[in-house]
């Protein structure tokens, strides 16, 4: 900064508010200036070509009424920020005369670039052949293995002990031979006794009743079944379940097959079934069969011994043994893939039941049929102990009715009873009466509730299904029920469903 750039206030400044400077105000000092030396390479870098004074350009061309440009030194700051420390003198521009230092090519490694020149060496000097061996003398296996320390006296001695040795070991291998052998013996044959015991009574009516049981297979396009059935009459006539040949009969198409106990399988053909009690009746052109003895239904208690024989889950000839566990159970039939609805007069037994035993016989401990096997209740599908059976007495008549006629009739009184439990009563409220029917024309109402029908007590509509079927077509029976409170009793006579 030259002198001319000192701070000189105008005397024709005003103040802030617009008055007239005070000429009596206090002056501030100049500041001190700040002149650092100026290298002579920032000059000759920065400063005017030689020889000339002026601002760059032509200054002919510049305006007369402009003021004149006077270029002056560098500013300190930028001076104290770029230029050297003081004392050095040294430039790290490098001068314009200054000759370019040629840098030596690298020279090429002809193992990492492909394109390097073929480089010649000079060859290797030839190593002279090695002198030849001079033949020693042979070496016997004494020089060898003990280098001529060891007498020959020596060595046949220690030859001699280890023959000993050898013959030592071998005695003592075979007598370890002989020991570990006597765990195995050819001399040894096992003996096996008869029994002295009597047979047991499950086995003697397995063994009566096994050749009277068949299985029942039918086949209806990807769709199969499997079931039992028990040969009632040396004509042919198999008595079974209405659900395990449903598929068969309502399917022309559908394939009916039975097989007995040794093996024969023979097409069989459908008599006539009964949806109401689940029984259907089969034949087939065999002769000579083997006909299970059937008891009678008043000759069952509960706790008696049972056998009940089928092909539960596919194994045929199956038996299993139970007791009686209840009588007159009613339980009601009907499943997908049957037109059975049923409501049958169970015996109850807990002998396992499972899928495949429907249609096979229950069979008490003097080999007699006492019911033919048809459900199980169970939460999982499987057998807990609860299976029931249609009683025998059931099954004589319904499937002689078909032998001879090919159908099956049954009392009817023409209501539709729901169960009904309170802490009043108990028993099947009637739901609606047919028109015409034998409970109208008896005087039975809707809202009345059945509480018995003949000797018979009626706890609910199932009951009450299963006490109608024990009365006869045309014959009169007493029937109590409940109205308003009132008891009252009537008179109905059963009609024929046909």
């Amino acid at each position: 900064m030259t002198p001319a750039d000192e701070y000189r206030p105008d005397p024709t400044a005003s103040t802030a508010d617009g008055g007239a400077p005070d000429d009596d105000a206090p002056r501030l000092p100049p500041r001190p200036l700040y002149r650092p030396t100026i290298d002579a390479h920032v000059v000759r870098a920065f400063g005017r070509p030689h020889g000339i004074r002026d601002s760059f350009g032509d200054a002919q061309t510049r305006r007369r009424d402009s003021p004149s440009i006077r270029v002056a030194a560098p500013d300190p700051v930028l001076t104290e920020a770029f230029g050297r420390p003081p004392g050095v003198t040294d430039s790290l521009v490098r001068e314009p005369e200054a000759p370019e230092v040629e840098q030596e090519p690298e020279p090429q490694n002809p193992w990492r670039v492909p394109s390097s020149a073929v480089t010649t060496v000079s060859p290797a000097l030839d190593e002279p052949e090695p002198a030849p061996l001079t033949p020693g003398t042979r070496l016997g296996a004494r020089e060898v293995l003990f280098g001529r320390r060891v007498s020959a006296g020596a060595l046949a001695s220690l030859a001699g002990v280890a023959l000993v040795i050898g013959l030592l070991g071998g005695v003592v291998g075979s007598v370890a031979a002989d020991l570990g052998g006597s765990l195995t013996s050819s001399r040894v044959t096992l003996e096996q006794g008869g029994s002295e015991l009597p047979q047991g009574q499950v086995a003697r009516v397995a063994e009566a009743v096994l050749p009277s049981v068949v299985s029942v297979q039918e086949t209806f396009g990807g769709n199969a079944g499997t079931g039992s059935g028990v040969v009632i009459d040396g004509a042919g006539y198999i008595v079974t379940n209405n659900h395990v040949i449903s598929m068969a009969a309502t399917n022309p198409g559908a394939t009916l097959n039975v097989t007995f106990s040794d093996g024969t399988k023979v097409p069989a053909q459908i008599v006539g079934r009964d949806t109401k009690t689940d029984l259907a009746v089969l034949k087939t052109d065999v002769a000579d069969l083997s006909v299970a003895q059937l008891g009678r239904s008043s000759d069952v208690a509960v706790g008696d011994d049972v056998v009940a024989v089928g092909s539960p889950l596919g194994l045929s000839k199956t038996v299993t043994r139970g007791i009686v566990s209840a009588l007159d159970r009613p339980v009601r039939l009907s499943g997908e893939g049957t037109d059975t609805d049923a409501v049958i007069d169970a015996v109850q037994t807990d002998a396992a039941i499972n899928p495949g035993n429907s249609g096979g016989p229950l069979i008490d401990a003097e080999g007699r049929v006492i019911g033919i096997n048809s459900a199980i209740r169970s939460e999982s599908g499987g057998s807990v102990g609860l299976g029931f059976a249609i009683p025998i007495d059931d099954v004589t008549e319904v499937a002689q009715s078909l032998i001879r006629t090919g159908a099956m009739n049954h009392p009817d009184i023409g209501v539709n009873a729901r169960s009904v439990v309170n802490d009043a009563l108990t028993g099947a409220q009637i739901a609606n009466v047919t028109a015409g029917g034998p409970a109208q024309q008896a005087g039975i109402a809707e809202g009345d509730v059945i509480v018995r029908v003949g000797d018979r007590t009626v706890s609910g509509a199932d009951e009450l299904t299963v006490a109608v079927q024990e009365q006869e077509i045309g014959r009169p029976v007493q029937v109590q029920l409940v109205r308003s409170g009132r008891t009252v009793d009537v008179t109905v006579t059963p009609v024929s469903d046909a």
